[in-house]
């Protein structure tokens, strides 16, 4: 669990307390509650003749790894546009994100614990290839051909839905 040290209201140095059934950190001074959040992920199937795209990750964490194209939702856009977003940086695809296709809770990155949204695109635009330095490769892979490195961080529990949804 992340820990602060200082509170962001007032800079007391912050104390454990008990508070709500729960060890938190709180300020002396203040009382101002430090409550730690999941980091919000938001990512695109994109499906071409019956085949999914997956990046591959070229930096850590999970370098090396497949995944869908997503990143961080950013404090001032919603979940849909981070999806668009992520797709044109990481994948050059201008997309439009249709429909929520599943809610991932991740603890295996070493970047914190959080939520990967995940949604349905129609593709707009665009031909799929690595746009930025955090992919090496980007390929379509049917249900059938799946790699077996998967990236954590919900991508491989995204990817899994996938492939038993075509299986079926």
């Amino acid at each position: 669990m992340a820990t602060h040290y200082y509170c962001l209201k007032c800079a007391a140095r912050l104390d454990w307390r008990n508070l709500d059934r729960r060890s938190r950190q709180v300020c002396p001074d203040c009382g101002w509650v430090y409550y730690p959040q999941l980091k919000v992920g938001a990512g695109v199937r994109v499906v071409q003749n019956d085949c999914l795209l997956l990046l591959r990750r070229q930096i850590e964490p999970f370098g090396g790894c497949w995944n869908l194209p997503s990143g961080y939702v950013e404090a001032d856009e919603s979940p849909q546009r981070a999806a668009e977003r992520e797709a044109l940086e990481e994948a050059g695809l201008q997309v439009e994100a249709t429909r929520l296709a599943g809610a991932y809770y991740f603890s295996d990155d070493p970047r914190g614990n959080g939520l990967l949204l995940v949604y349905d695109c129609h593709l707009l635009s665009g031909q799929a290839a690595p746009a930025d330095g955090e992919n090496s490769a980007a390929c379509f892979f049917s249900a059938e051909q799946l790699p077996a490195e998967l990236a954590g961080g919900g991508h491989d529990q995204a990817i899994r839905d996938w492939q038993a949804a075509y299986e079926n």
